[in-house]
């Protein structure tokens, strides 16, 4: 058994410290999230509820502790982190609305019986956390997964294996039964080992398209296993005529570089229309790029970016920007690494044609600039990507939004707001390579649960009418004798 630790991205600091699952313990966990999944679906809904809600409170009481952990593992800003933990606990509310108005029984009478549908849950999930929202993110899955009365084995990212201890421990105090919720520390082989486990009903998975793909190959042939995917993009944000130039500005930073561009849903590609103002806001937006306070999570002044979470993420982000450079793009501004802190990164602007850039997302602050003519050519260059996540419009023409909001294919459409803008009480899933069909957000109560048909009646009676040709068996008996 060797010990494993998370240094973090921003001091270096020891943030965890423990061990990665073993096979026989992956084995034990599921044998016993088996059993207690069993008891815990035969639980009151209303008593489940409560459970969720108390797990809300834990998130509220322990708010700092939890922000200062995620900011820690990872390098995000403490104020976005903070964020992030609200979110995470007004999760519960959402959840329990969406259980009200899309999971309650419901009924149909007629004279002779009455049809009803249940909605059940699936059984033993496996809910595989992301780095960049490791609280709020697993969340998604594992709040509706237990409310509906599902077990869950639940792999935290071995970037943020601290968040995930958190996790297991608001829980916990919340009074959720042993077993009902296991957490397994690991990195890939822990988590082929419980998606190979046949005791698994169901794999909820957010990261990028290559293990995605490489998930749903491992469940081939395992139709009776749900898998629900979240798997980025490569986001445009189509800018249009506008008369509010800076909050178009606004929107333009906020889309490309929270989270230090470490977010599925932040905008890579910026389609232009091209004129003289957006020609104008383009170059406002390449030079305040110096302006965006970049720095370590807990400064003062706080920055609107932190470190990203690995020196090796910066060689990715950096190495995507030569090979920009090699396809012919011009820099506006070239992402600056810092001197004091390796991790640290500055945003990075190009521009380019249409043609010959590779549909690839590059997860940090790297956004690239491409205008066209029109806006049949704006709704042509937003579509040219496998991904589909997210889209944004920055315009002041309603014509021009339902357009966009009709041709552009994304599961994220927002006009005049962040493409990273989304809220728990709407669906959040993508189309394409970015998701297969298993919206999560306030629609993921659907996939934790299985709709249950019942045509049913207190009393036996015989029809009024026998079908033709069951006379000669049915003409002797009358009232049932």
């Amino acid at each position: 058994m060797t010990y494993q630790e998370r240094i973090s991205p921003v001091d270096g600091s020891v943030t965890w410290r423990g061990t990665f699952a073993e096979p026989q313990q992956v084995s034990l966990s599921i044998e016993r999230g088996v059993h207690a999944m069993a008891s815990w679906k035969g639980v009151a809904p209303e008593v489940r509820a409560g459970v969720c809600k108390r797990f809300a409170e834990r998130l509220r009481i322990h708010a700092r502790a939890i922000a200062s952990m995620i900011s820690t593992e990872m390098g995000k800003p403490y104020w976005e982190a903070e964020s992030e933990v609200a979110a995470a606990a007004s999760k519960v509310e959402h959840t329990l609305d969406a259980l009200r108005s899309r999971r309650s029984i419901w009924s149909d009478e007629n004279a002779v019986s009455e049809s009803v549908v249940r909605f059940h849950p699936i059984g033993l999930m496996a809910v595989l956390g992301p780095f960049n929202l490791p609280l709020h993110l697993p969340g998604a899955h594992i709040v509706p997964a237990l409310l509906m009365g599902n077990g869950v084995l639940f792999k935290p990212s071995e970037k943020a294996p601290g968040v995930g201890d958190w996790i297991q421990r608001a829980w916990d105090e919340a009074g959720l039964p042993v077993g009902v919720l296991q957490t397994l520390h690991g990195g890939a082989e822990v988590a082929r080992q419980i998606v190979n486990s046949t005791s698994l009903d169901g794999v909820c998975f957010t990261g990028s398209y290559r293990v995605g793909a490489e998930l749903h190959r491992m469940l081939a042939g395992r139709p009776e296993c749900m898998l629900a995917l979240e798997m980025g993009g490569n986001n445009p944000l189509i800018v249009d005529r506008v008369s509010n130039l800076t909050a178009a500005l606004h929107v333009l930073i906020a889309s490309c570089f929270i989270t230090s561009g470490q977010r599925c849903t932040c905008a890579r590609r910026l389609i232009v229309l091209d004129n003289a103002p957006n020609r104008d806001l383009m170059r406002r937006f390449a030079e305040s790029i110096p302006d965006i306070r970049v720095g370590l999570p807990f400064d003062t002044p706080g920055p609107f970016m932190g470190p990203l979470v690995s020196t090796e993420a910066v060689r990715a982000v950096l190495a995507a920007e030569e090979r920009l450079e090699t396809m012919g793009a011009v820099p506006h501004v070239r992402c600056q690494q810092f001197t004091s802190h390796p991790n640290l990164l500055g945003p990075g602007v190009w521009e380019v044609s249409g043609e010959g850039v590779e549909d690839q997302e590059v997860f940090g602050p790297v956004a690239t600039i491409e205008y066209v003519n029109d806006w049949d050519e704006a709704i042509a260059s937003s579509n040219r990507t496998r991904y589909g996540l997210s889209a944004g419009l920055i315009s002041d023409s309603r014509e021009h939004f339902d357009r966009f909001v009709n041709e552009v294919r994304a599961g994220i459409l927002n006009w005049n707001s962040p493409t990273t803008g989304a809220t728990g009480k709407l669906p959040f899933g993508g189309l394409g390579s970015s998701g297969n069909h298993r919206s999560s957000g306030y629609f993921a109560i659907d996939y934790c649960s299985d709709p249950i048909a019942s045509v049913q009646s207190p009393v036996l009676t015989q029809p009024p009418q026998l079908p033709q040709g069951l006379d000669l068996v049915f003409g002797n008996f009358r009232d049932g004798k």
